[in-house]
Formats: structure tokens, sequence, C-alpha cells
């Protein structure tokens, strides 16, 4: 079992408050009546084991996690190749380079391309 709690009957959304496609989802899943519980990376830090599971849960490498087409990332990192242990590093460090928003319920997890994406689950 996951550090990261999950139900049947709600969704879990990780998000960045700063990002226009996170507001779009989180107002569609509300207008749909969704029952959703959010978690703002930004003011609520992710654990490395956290990371590591939403990455093991999606099926992806943890780096690709990491948008590096993000101008924080530009700004501060330049294209490389780190270990897993470093990318949960610097995704917990700079939370805005993450990608998202991912949403979870029960088993199913998603990463949020367009708003609709939240039916999906």
């Amino acid at each position: 079992m996951g550090e990261i709690a999950t139900s049947e009957r709600q969704i879990t959304l990780f998000y960045n408050s700063k990002s226009k496609r996170a507001k779009q989802t989180l107002a569609y899943a509300y207008a749909e009546g969704l029952p959703i519980h959010i978690i703002d990376i930004l003011k609520t830090p992710l654990t490395g084991t956290q990371i590591a599971e939403l990455s093991d849960r999606l099926g992806i490498l943890v780096k690709d996690l990491v948008n590096q087409d993000h101008p924080a990332y530009k700004k501060k990192f330049e294209p490389h190749e780190f270990s897993s242990e470093d990318w949960i590093k610097m995704i917990r460090h700079n939370p805005e380079i993450m990608k998202q928003p991912i949403a979870i319920r029960g088993d199913i997890t998603i990463m949020i391309e367009t708003p609709t994406d939240i039916l999906r689950i």
C-alpha cells in the first residue's frame, strides 16, 4: 500500500494553483459535481515517496514527471540525465516543474492533458 490515500468515492487532484490548465480542470470538476479533494503542490510539498508513487501509478519514470519545457526548469537547469533520486529532489525543491494535474480515484491514476480528461476517471 502506498503513502497516497485513495478512495473510489472521491478524486484526489494534485495540481499547481498557478497553472491555467489546472484551474480549468478544477472548474470543470466542480461544474460536473465531481467529489474532489485538491492538493496544491505549491502549498503542500510532496514527499519523495509520494512523487515516486505518482510515477509508478502513472507507469512512467520519475524524470517523465518533470516538465523540462517549463520556464522555471529552463531558467534553473539544463537538459540532463539524472538518477530518480535527483529528479525527486528537483521536484521537491521546485514543485512548479512537475507535470500536472494528476488525478487519482481508487486504483486509477491519470495525467490530465485537457480539462475534460477529469471525466475519464
